[in-house]
């Protein structure tokens, strides 16, 4: 509701401050414009008390300014005020989203090491007896054709271990609980990235809406123009 009120709304004749707040609000949320109320939603406003939270804002910026415009006097002061926490929940908003993203990457890229890993160790296992007898035999070429798969498996483990910059190799059974550990971690991380991901759409919403009504963007697009000009 409050994001929705930013615009030049005036009391109008014959009627009180709070009587326009109330029509204004009664108009734009009305049943059969909104699916009975579903399309209204609002930011740091309930929209069953905004009239009087406009008032309230209202009075409370008269109180700290002293400024009374008098006979155009507009009432949508709220969401003036209420911008730069706008702006502050949503830049956080998207911050904790990345963040979230970016750990859940993190979990998927271990746990695709974890499975080649595993995989490598239990090939390395179950072919170190055949390698042992190849190096044993002197690398007969007979013996490699009779046991060409086993060695290279063998071999393709040690070169991953190697890669990997493994000295010492872990149980197919820590890594089993590490990957447990991370599928865990990665299942609460995903419900609360779609949770961010939503609140994070909701909010530069809201303030894609201000920015519009109020024309925030056109004055930061012509401040970084004439930063650039400066620059020149």
């Amino acid at each position: 509701m409050a994001t929705t009120r930013i615009m030049p709304l005036h009391i109008g004749k014959g009627r009180t401050e709070s009587q326009a707040v109330s029509d204004i609000i009664d108009y734009v949320s009305n049943p059969q414009k909104t699916d009975n109320g579903r399309l209204v939603t609002g930011f740091a406003c309930d929209s069953r008390v905004a009239d009087a939270e406009f008032l309230l804002s209202k009075r409370e910026y008269i109180s700290t300014t002293g400024r009374v415009r008098g006979a155009d006097d507009v009432l949508a002061y709220h969401g003036l005020l209420e911008y730069a926490v706008l702006e502050e929940k949503a830049a956080a908003a998207t911050t904790r989203h990345n963040e979230l993203s970016a750990q859940i990457k993190a979990a998927e890229t271990r746990m695709a090491e974890i499975a080649v890993l595993r995989t490598h160790i239990i090939n390395y296992v179950k072919t170190r007896e055949v390698y042992a007898a190849y190096r044993k035999a002197g690398y007969s070429k007979k013996f490699l054709a009779e046991h060409e798969a086993d060695i290279l498996l063998h071999k393709a483990a040690k070169q991953a271990f190697d890669d990997l910059g493994i000295k010492k190799l872990p149980t197919v059974k820590s890594l089993q609980a590490e990957y447990a550990t991370l599928l865990e971690g990665k299942k609460k991380d995903y419900a609360e990235y779609r949770r961010s991901r939503e609140e994070m759409r909701e909010l530069l919403a809201a303030k894609a809406n201000v920015d519009r009504l109020m024309g925030y963007g056109e004055e930061r697009q012509n401040d970084r123009e004439k930063e650039q000009g400066q620059d020149r």
